[in-house]
């Protein structure tokens, strides 16, 4: 016979096989769910129904069930990330999900997942890729699971347990003054000769150069306003930082080039006609739509490097260079911050670190000379 307890309380009864079993409701995210425990003697099942009750007031029950790793962050994706970030985040943690986590760990359970089953993943990852992509794999992970423990699916985060692997600082490889101008004297009468030299003497980042529009270039005036990115996945998306919004001194050749630029793609626009797909942009692809990333590097990039002679370098690179040309000029290191939309002066400093020994030179030079 079943004997209640009081409202919420739960119920304890005799089971036809001799055993005592308890009865109480959790509230889930699936809504009010029974749970049944089970104990020899009536005690014992008083007992842990007692513990579990008190557990479930405090907050202490977890309840994943057989839910899987892969399909909590398939919820994850869509529940807590998916509208709560830039499109071009969600990607980024959906690609990392999809080609790192769930292939490897989806299927084992949630509430069963160990730190010692995360360690393993990320030496497995440590053999396909650099620390620093196994690095945005913990942060995926754990971030996933912070959100599985803040909704009582499981009492601890298990990738607090596992120390990943310590990125290296990025490797910075600019080009020389002499391979720069070697560059742009290559890009010299390409479609894309303006993006070249504005990425070289601005320091733009790629998704901001593909990304502007030509109301954001004041030509006369000799500036240009940084309003927006294009994503991979070619969305449009506002600076995701606030230095990153800036607006920049154009030098004249700069300016010069990309006069000569606009005058091309009226030329292009008026040649397609009704083809031209017009998004006021910069610099989009021949048919006036945004530009892929890839595209760029690979029908374009790729192919100036090569003319020019110049292979292992990559687009970023650019922007490396217009940085250690200004701070090997004794440009104020603040001012090159600014113009590249670093959120510190201190990510400039320790990104640029390699460029300052010589810069100590001139300033022992410098005090020398003024202290005779």
């Amino acid at each position: 016979m079943t004997k209640r307890r009081g409202n919420n309380e739960g119920t304890i009864g005799r089971r036809k096989d001799g055993r005592w079993e308890a009865r109480y409701t959790i509230q889930t995210g699936n809504g009010p769910k029974r749970k049944v425990l089970y104990g020899r003697t009536r005690e014992e099942a008083a007992a842990k129904l007692t513990k579990a009750m008190a557990d479930r007031d405090g907050g202490l029950h977890f309840d994943a069930g057989p839910l899987t790793v892969g399909e909590y962050l398939d919820r994850w994706l869509k529940e807590s990330v998916l509208h709560t970030v830039r499109r071009s985040t969600f990607v980024r943690y959906e690609g990392i999900v999809r080609n790192h986590i769930a292939s490897a760990i989806g299927r084992v359970k949630l509430k069963a997942l160990t730190p010692a089953q995360v360690r393993a993943l990320y030496r497995e990852k440590l053999v396909q890729l650099s620390p620093r992509s196994v690095n945005y794999v913990h942060v995926t992970l754990h971030k996933a699971l912070k959100q599985a423990v803040l909704d009582g699916l499981i009492p601890r985060n298990v990738a607090d347990a596992v120390k990943p692997p310590q990125a290296r600082g990025e490797e910075i490889r600019p080009l020389s003054p002499a391979q720069a101008a070697r560059l742009l004297s290559a890009a010299r009468g390409e479609r894309l000769e303006a993006l070249y030299v504005v990425a070289v003497h601005a320091g733009l980042r790629q998704g901001e150069l593909l990304g502007l529009k030509w109301p954001d270039l004041d030509l006369e005036g000799g500036t240009l306003s940084v309003q927006r990115s294009l994503a991979a996945d070619r969305s449009f998306n506002p600076p995701k930082r606030k230095a990153s919004r800036r607006t920049v001194k154009l030098t004249k050749a700069a300016a010069e080039a990309l006069k000569k630029h606009r005058a091309r793609q009226n030329e292009e626009r008026l040649a397609l006609g009704s083809l031209w797909e017009d998004h006021d942009l910069v610099f989009p692809n021949r048919l006036g739509k945004p530009m892929a990333h890839n595209n760029l590097y690979q029908r374009d990039f790729k192919a100036l490097l090569e003319k020019a002679g110049l292979p292992g370098f990559t687009f970023h690179s650019l922007r490396h260079t217009c940085a250690t040309l200004l701070l090997r000029k004794n440009v104020n290191p603040k001012i090159v911050q600014e113009m590249l939309g670093h959120a510190t002066i201190s990510q400039t400093m320790d990104t640029y670190s390699h460029v300052l020994p010589g810069m100590q030179d001139t300033a022992v030079s410098a005090m020398e000379s003024a202290l005779p």
